[in-house]
């Protein structure tokens, strides 16, 4: 990332230099007193001054394309601090083992690596872990009317805090009842300053405790890969060629404008559809958003994911059948299934589209989809497990 903050150190030298009163230290560290930063600091891993969770947007290419850059107030900046520790805290599940990080990890742009990923008490969870790190920013990506996107495969969940707390009280992820979970947070004396900054009180609430992870959620933002900058020099033209792309990039990125972006959009900022049957089976053995709501016009209807970051967040699908990028394009180019809910995208009149790549251009699609590949959002410290080893 562009921000770097001083050793911790340095900090403290700085703060010497300054003041040689130790009840002044307040005004040199901003964000926590000497007791409370020794207190916060048994067990984690946090900056003297919270970090900035705002997001990292080239602000005149994204006022103009998605709206005012997202600037959080430094209570923002603490809740959304808290909501990094509360996402890697194994406190979370029943038997404290695991944690939100553990089904999404950072290094996978937020997602697993497991077709189903193991619960607190190894049982294993019936769909893919879906990545957090795949959109530009789930404030923008996210929300209610027209085709905006909701959480989980089957649209289940209409945002952040109702999707964790989902995830909290699932029998096989993290099997924890909300009044013991507050129980737990509240003995623990450094939540009680996470929550003091962030809310002024020291009360712990289950309302708070999914704000903050919605708010920690929320400031994952992806926006520094290779189609970022090359669209943005392009000013946001995306159907050009891009100068900084090589020619099997820019026939991957036409080959996705024309084949694909009807659905996942042109742009990666927003959904162009929210859900959709993508002729996976003739037959479903999980229905999709038809489990939820019974009705068989949505039979192996699934949301439709962004793509950001692909490379990082294999296996793919709602059952993580495939494993590879490559596996994904040959089932659009020759494997699609007729199925009645099979979307009109997909169909050809009666029958199933049958794209029918060559080979140059299935490689041409692949080298496309790599670019959106976010290496910052990869080691981006604000988004860090902040528990120390």
């Amino acid at each position: 990332m562009k921000k770097t903050l001083l050793g911790l150190s340095a900090l403290f030298l700085l703060a010497i230099t300054i003041q040689s009163c130790g009840d002044d230290i307040q005004e040199t560290f901003k964000d926590y007193t000497e007791e409370e930063y020794a207190i916060i600091t048994k067990r984690l891993n946090l900056p003297l001054e919270v970090y900035d969770y705002s997001a990292d947007f080239d602000q005149e290419f994204f006022v103009n394309h998605v709206g005012e850059k997202d600037i959080r107030s430094r209570r923002g900046n603490h809740k959304a601090t808290l909501g990094r520790v509360l996402f890697y805290d194994t406190k979370l599940s029943l038997n404290e083992s695991v944690s939100c990080a553990s089904c999404h990890k950072q290094e996978l742009a937020f997602a697993d690596d497991l077709a189903f990923s193991e619960g607190f008490d190894g049982e294993i969870t019936t769909r893919n872990s879906l990545p957090l790190g795949n959109t530009i920013g789930f404030e923008t990506a996210y929300g209610s009317g027209g085709s905006r996107a909701q959480f989980a495969w089957d649209e289940a969940n209409a945002d952040i805090s109702s999707q964790s707390r989902a995830a909290i009280l699932n029998a096989i992820e993290m099997g924890l009842d909300m009044p013991t979970l507050v129980d737990r947070i509240e003995k623990d004396e450094a939540y009680s300053i996470l929550f003091k900054k962030t809310y002024g009180d020291e009360n712990i609430m289950e309302h708070r405790i999914l704000e903050a992870l919605e708010e920690f959620v929320n400031s994952i933002v992806s926006a520094e890969s290779k189609f970022d900058h090359e669209s943005m020099k392009a000013n946001g033209d995306i159907f050009s060629d891009f100068k900084g792309f090589t020619a099997e990039e820019n026939v991957g990125k036409q080959l996705y404008l024309n084949k694909c972006a009807s659905c996942h959009s042109f742009d990666h900022m927003f959904t162009a559809k929210a859900v959709a049957n993508n002729g996976l089976d003739k037959i479903y053995e999980d229905k999709g958003v038809g489990s939820r709501t019974n009705s068989v016009n949505d039979y192996g209807v699934f949301k439709v994911p962004f793509l950001r970051n692909i490379e990082l967040t294999a296996p793919y699908m709602h059952d993580g059948r495939f494993k590879t990028i490559r596996e994904v394009i040959d089932h659009y180019s020759e494997g699609i299934a007729d199925h009645p809910n099979l979307d009109f995208e997909l169909r050809n009149g009666s029958t199933p589209v049958k794209m029918d790549f060559s080979e140059g251009e299935k490689q041409a699609l692949e080298a496309y989809l790599l670019t959106l590949t976010d290496e910052e959002l990869l080691a981006d410290v604000r988004f860090s497990d902040p528990f120390k080893k």
